[in-house]
Order: C-alpha cells, then sequence, then structure tokens
C-alpha cells in the first residue's frame, strides 16, 4: 500500500507561510483546485492525499501527516504553517494540531466531520451502509450530491467533478472512513493544548452535518477561536463559484502576517 503525500503546485514559494490542506473523505486533495490559485497569492500550498486502498488509524494517518510536515519544514525550518482542514480533513486537522500544537502557527477546520454524532440518525444510517451491494454505491453517490453541496451554487464541471471524484473512492474506503467519523472524539483538555488562533468556517445550508453546531461548540473550547457562517454554503462549500478562501482569510485578518511577510521579501528584492 502506498503512502499519503502532498500534492504540490506547479509554482513552488519556498518563501511563502506554508499552508496545509487536509482533504474531505474522498482524500484526494483535487477538490481543492478552485482555491489553489487564489490561495497561492499568499501561500505555498501543499494538499495531503490520501490513497484510495488506506485503510489505517486515525494515529497512522496523524503520524504520517506531521512526517511530510516535517519534510517541507527540513528545506525551511523558519517559515509559518497554517493547517486547513476540511470536513474529513477537519477531524484529522484537529488531531494532528493537539499531537503538535506548537508545529501551527494557525489552524482552520471548514465543515469539519467531528460534528457527526450530533446526528444521531447518521449513526443507523452508517450501519445500513455496511449492508449495501457494492454496485449501488454509484448511485449512492448520485443520491448523495445534493446533500453535500448546494448545486446551484457550483458549475457544471465541478459539480461532475465532485460526483467522479466521490465515485472514485472504493465501498471498502468509503465504509472505513466512516468508521473513522463514527469513532472520532477528542477530549475538551486536549483541544485546549492549541492555543494558535482557530478559525472555524460553517456552512449554514450544510444539508449533510450540523457544521454551525459543531463551530460553535468548538470555539467554546479553542482558547482562541473565531467563527464565520456562510448563510447559504452547503457542505462542500469550497467548491462554491462565490466562495473564496483566501479571501475569506482576509477579511477576517487572519494572514495579516502573510501580507507583513511579503512585503518584507519584496522590498528586500
Amino acid at each position: 500500500m502506498t503512502k499519503p503525500c502532498f500534492l504540490t503546485p506547479k509554482r513552488m514559494q519556498p518563501e511563502y507561510p506554508l499552508f496545509i490542506y487536509l482533504p474531505g473523505m474522498d482524500g484526494t486533495g483535487q477538490l481543492l483546485r478552485s482555491q489553489t490559485g487564489g490561495l497561492e497569492v499568499g501561500f505555498d500550498v501543499r494538499c495531503l492525499a490520501i490513497p484510495r486502498d488506506d485503510l489505517t488509524s486515525w494515529e497512522n494517518l496523524a503520524a504520517s501527516t506531521l512526517e511530510l510536515i516535517d519534510g517541507e519544514l527540513d528545506r525551511n525550518p523558519h517559515r509559518e504553517v497554517y493547517l486547513c482542514g476540511e470536513s474529513f480533513g477537519g477531524c484529522l486537522a484537529q488531531l494532528v494540531a493537539t499531537i503538535a500544537p506548537k508545529l501551527f502557527d494557525k489552524v482552520i477546520l471548514i465543515n469539519p466531520a467531528s460534528s457527526f454524532h450530533l446526528r444521531s440518525w447518521y449513526e443507523w444510517g452508517a450501519q445500513l451502509i455496511y449492508f449495501t451491494p457494492s454496485f449501488l454505491f454509484d448511485i449512492g453517490a448520485l443520491g448523495l450530491l445534493p446533500f453535500l453541496a448546494e448545486l446551484s451554487r457550483m458549475t457544471g464541471s465541478d459539480r461532475q467533478e465532485l460526483l467522479k471524484t466521490m465515485r472514485s473512492v472504493p465501498p471498502q474506503t468509503v465504509l472505513w472512513r466512516l468508521s473513522l467519523i463514527r469513532e472520532f472524539q477528542l477530549a475538551a483538555n486536549k483541544l485546549q493544548q492549541v492555543t494558535q488562533p482557530v478559525l472555524l468556517i460553517a456552512s449554514g445550508g450544510d444539508k449533510l452535518l450540523p457544521s454551525v453546531a459543531e463551530g460553535q461548540r468548538l470555539a467554546s473550547i479553542f482558547p482562541d477561536a473565531r467563527m464565520v457562517v456562510l448563510p447559504h454554503s452547503g457542505h462542500a462549500c469550497l467548491l462554491e463559484t462565490d466562495i473564496n478562501l483566501y479571501e475569506i482569510l482576509t477579511q477576517e485578518n487572519f494572514i495579516q502576517g502573510v501580507f507583513q511577510k511579503c512585503t518584507s521579501l519584496e522590498a528586500s528584492n
């Protein structure tokens, strides 16, 4: 089995802060592509890609992620590191941040799937999936699409890409990652060790998970947290044409240090 790796952009920017993106349950990292151009204005972006046959534990995924980040910092140990996790990746980001809280300068959590336990009927649904024949998963992916995304806010090509990505994950991997989400739980005292600024982005129109309620819960736990609600967005908000993650970070003054660093670098050249 291959190991998780980082997808790297065509243009490497080692003088910029490192932006680590941990993806949703598909694990591909490909669905960030609509946001990458904007983020590259101020970041050196890396997307975690988890192999489709990866059936390892949360602990192993966290260890692999930290190993990859350490490898990036070996080449440039003094730059800032921003950790961003979405949905499934939002759970992984919480775990990674609690294991190495001093490694990251800022943390961004987008509709983290740690809210799974807040909807008890999902537990029943997750159990039923185990009895679903594998050939029905393609049909199920199509039926899940309106819950996963606000389709009217996406381009046709992004809708097709999302469906294609969902169908690319083998049924046994879907089941395994669902089981990871079901068992995911971090004690409040662990999360409170993350004293760096945390930005919680929650979609008000999320039909899949109670992301606003989870954002509020986490905001009450992290020592330094703020929350942004996207009132009309669905769970997969980063695929929506009106959502620009870099602009959100800018509006929330969450990357002010990036601008200062970039300005000083340009002045010295």
